[in-house]
């Protein structure tokens, strides 16, 4: 009696271990299992050395201030961070109000759409999605439009996590994805319908460079949509605590440095853009965005565990056991941005290119 109970103990602890941490994969979709974790690009043995790496781009801040540093940076960060972003938030890598009665899931979803919604775009537009990820928005956005959609991303892994999410999702033919710098597209002067970024050119150390891009390629009378991250009017630079909130949410996110909620239209303005409208979609009467965060601290110690483990027996690299962490704490710093009210990270801005330069 004693050996049968041992036997269905032990298969019942390895039934459980397996389902843990083979089984569990993505907060969406299971879209990545914790065993595949690895470094993007990165080799497996120099995990750890890049991240050592990001971290040392904040011992020399003036470095990550201009354009010919910050795209190693970002791209170093991606490496890191894509596969725990996608295994523990989803393909979308991106925050959104909560919405009662609708799951977190469905919440991005709609954020995603009113984006697109926003542009007036027709089935078979081609539209552009500056900083795209994995490409969570832009499926939803070509599914709920029937635009077409083309991504970029500075981030190789990323390209190569898309386009298979895209192929999976039968939106491929409508979908493409390009590796590149925002800074300096490869597209062709006044060759988008519309465009949209989704908290993704906080990444830039100039925004003027990235609007100016966007608006180089889009055509005359297009619209661009962006959800920037900003520090908000409440936000005050003589207050030690504001002070570390921030300055926690910029390096745990590969930020150069967060600007004011002020400095948004004005740099769409100076690069040629008209402001069609400008609202932090974070305000009431939105629910909290920040609410996902805290309810996930649960679930981050459940996958802090399973990193370590996997760590530990060698199948997850060394150092994302320390990525994960510093993750862990930049959400705490989200949090209390959010709660505080001094950061937002959807401040939309709504642009129009001008017919001609002379309208």
């Amino acid at each position: 009696m004693d050996s049968i109970t041992l036997i269905c103990t032990a298969s019942l602890l390895a039934g459980g271990l397996y389902w843990f941490v083979c089984i569990l994969g993505s907060a969406e979709q299971k879209g990545k299992h914790a065993v595949n974790l690895s470094g993007g690009s990165i080799a497996k043995e120099q995990v750890q050395d890049n991240y050592k790496q990001y971290w040392s781009f904040f011992r020399r801040p003036k470095e990550i201030e201009t354009a010919e540093k910050v795209p190693a940076f970002v791209d170093t960060f991606y490496n890191l961070v894509t596969d725990i972003y996608e295994w523990g938030w989803g393909q979308s890598f991106h925050f959104s109000p909560s919405i009662p009665g609708k799951s977190h899931r469905d919440a991005t979803r709609l954020h995603e759409e009113m984006a697109v919604d926003l542009l007036n775009v027709k089935p078979g537009d081609k539209i552009l999605d500056a900083g795209c990820g994995v490409g969570g928005p832009m499926r939803a956005i070509a599914a709920h439009s029937g635009a077409n959609v083309v991504g970029i991303t500075i981030n190789e892994y990323q390209v190569k996590r898309a386009k298979m999410h895209n192929k999976k999702a039968g939106l491929d033919k409508q979908c493409d994805v390009v590796c590149g710098n925002f800074l300096e597209m490869p597209f062709a002067d006044n060759s988008f319908d519309g465009a949209y970024s989704i908290e993704a050119t906080c990444h830039a150390p100039k925004l003027e460079e990235v609007y100016g891009e966007i608006y180089r390629v889009l055509k005359p009378g297009s619209l661009y949509v962006s959800y920037e991250w900003v520090t908000t009017e409440l936000y005050r630079g003589d207050d030690d605590e504001h002070v570390e909130v921030i300055q926690g949410i910029e390096r745990g996110d590969a930020l150069p440095g967060l600007r004011s909620y002020k400095d948004i239209a004005e740099v769409a303005k100076r690069v040629g853009f008209e402001v069609v409208k400008e609202k932090d979609l974070a305000k009431p009467p939105s629910n909290p965005w920040w609410t996902r965060l805290k309810m996930g601290r649960i679930a981050y110690w459940r996958n802090h565990i399973v990193v370590t483990v996997l760590a530990w027996l060698g199948i997850a690299p060394k150092g994302t056991v320390d990525v994960h962490e510093m993750l862990f704490v930049t959400a705490d710093y989200l949090t209390r941005g959010g709660e505080t009210g001094i950061f937002t990270p959807m401040h939309m801005i709504l642009c129009r290119k001008p017919e001609s330069k002379s309208d």
